[in-house]
Parts: structure tokens; sequence; C-alpha cells
């Protein structure tokens, strides 16, 4: 028998963990699948997946649904789940939640008659996710940059949600704090906020950072931009996959790059949980 007050959470990382002991502490029942030897409390029951689709009116798959277009993403599983027509059968007369949902939906036509929601594109989604994916790019930057964050040269790349985000809390930390934009309007906002700038294709002119933090969803730092590097600064890319980064050219010149992927389900899981199921809750609502 369906409950409509019951969850049932498939798959995914620490965020899902994290995920499904809040929900259980608002006081919905939840059920998982795919956290083979993760101990929950006595309020989260594990469950087989034909139980969880018998038993949830709401399914919340993870952040990103899919890694290969194949199958569900359940990196605390030996088991898997095949994304083909079969899963998205039992999917019917569900309200589904996922991350980055794009490639679930190659996998079947039969999503086209599913109630499906999409919680990576929401608005709120990426502007809270921004706060723990900036502490994490902070966090990586302490760990590999030989000198303090304070009083170092940092640039931060793209003034997007993560951009504007990053350069407060360098700016909070004592740092020299430079962002970069393509668009004169977003020159003029980062200026107004007290900040250096400099247009994205002209950032190696001066050659003045010990850091820099990419966040542009494009490729930046190619060949002939690192070549132009005599500083070899510490690059942070927190880009999407391919990344903003030529890393094999950034490793031939000397220059370290880390592809920072995922920031918030790995240095903030709980947080990154709870950012989720508050998106989930706003779209049930609306």
């Amino acid at each position: 028998m369906v409950d409509i007050n019951s969850f049932g959470v498939l798959g995914g990382d620490k965020r899902q963990i994290a995920l499904a002991e809040s929900i259980a502490l608002d006081g919905y029942t939840v059920y998982v699948y795919g956290f083979d030897n993760i101990e929950f409390s006595k309020d989260v029951k594990k469950a087989e997946l034909e139980e969880i689709v018998i038993r949830c009116e709401n399914i919340i798959l993870p952040l990103p649904v899919t890694a290969d277009g194949q199958h569900l993403n359940m990196v605390y599983s030996e088991n898997s789940i095949e994304l083909n027509d079969s899963f998205a059968e039992l999917m019917r007369n569900k309200q589904v939640f996922g991350g980055m949902m794009g490639k679930l939906y190659q996998t079947s036509d039969v999503w086209d008659s599913v109630d499906t929601y999409d919680y990576y594109t929401r608005e709120e989604f990426a502007v809270h996710n921004a706060v723990p994916a900036a502490e994490g790019a902070i966090e990586i930057a302490m760990r590999e940059y030989p000198g303090t964050i304070s009083q170092s040269r940092c640039l931060v790349v793209g003034y997007g949600r993560i951009g504007k985000i990053l350069a407060m809390m360098l700016r909070g930390i004592g740092a020299s704090v430079t962002v970069s934009a393509r668009r004169h309007s977003d020159i003029a906002w980062i200026e107004s906020f007290g900040y250096s700038s400099a247009l994205t294709e002209k950032i190696c002119d001066k050659d003045q950072y010990d850091v820099i933090f990419n966040t542009a969803p494009a490729l930046i730092f190619n060949r002939r931009m690192l070549s132009k590097m005599r500083s070899k600064p510490l690059i942070i890319d927190l880009s999407s996959p391919p990344g903003g980064v030529d890393f094999e050219a950034a490793q031939k010149f000397g220059i370290k790059a880390i592809h920072a992927l995922s920031l918030p389900g790995k240095v903030a899981p709980k947080t990154a949980g709870e950012i989720i199921k508050n998106t989930i809750y706003n779209m049930m609502e609306e």
C-alpha cells in the first residue's frame, strides 16, 4: 500500500545519507536502497527496490542520477540498477526527484509519462550550494598553497553564484581579491563591491596571482593562456567536466591544477543533504 507521506531514497553518496536522516527527523517514513554497509538511525528503513516502489509515492534519485548513462549512481552498494524501460516503468505514478536528469531521460521513452523534477536546476539549490562549494575550494587552497591565503593574491574567474560567494569569503580572510568576468556589466558589479577587476580574456596580461579559482563553465585556461603564466599559480577548477583547464598542458608547464568536483558532497554532506531536502520540499509545495 502506498503511503503518501513516505520517501524512497535510491542510491547516492553522503549527501543522500544525510538527506534520508533529515527527512526522517521531519516525521516522514523513509526507505533507502543502495547503501549496503551504512548504518542509519531507526527511523530510516533499508528495503529492497520492489518494496520501496510499493510503499513510496515520492522517490529521490541521487546527484548526479547517473555517471555512465546506464546505471544509477550507487557508490555505497555492490549491486547496480540498470536504467532502462523496466526501471522507468517502476516509476510510473510516482513523484521522482533527481539531480542532473538529462542522461536519465535518454535511457527510456517511458520517462515522458513519469512525473519527474530536477532539483539541480532550481535557483535556490544553486545559490545555497554555492556556500559549501566555496568553502571546499578555500579548504583545498589552504592545503595545497604553500603560503597563507591571507595576504595572497587570489583571482576568481567568473562572477556567478559561486564566484560571488567565493570572492566574499576570500576577502573576509584577508586575501587580495581580483574577479574576472566577460561582460562589462559584471565588471561594474565587481568594482562596485570593491574588488579589483579584469576581463577574463586578459587575466594573464599582468600575471600577478598566487591562487586562481575558476568557476566559469568553459575552457578558459587552454594551452595558450597557460603558456603566458610566469608565476605558476595554483589553479583550482570548480567547473563541471570536462573543466575549464587543459590539465595536460598545465602539467607540462609546471602549473599545479586541481579539478575540484562535487565539493558540497565531500566537504559538507550534511548541509548539502539538507539543501536537497529543502529544495524538494519547495517543489512539492509548488
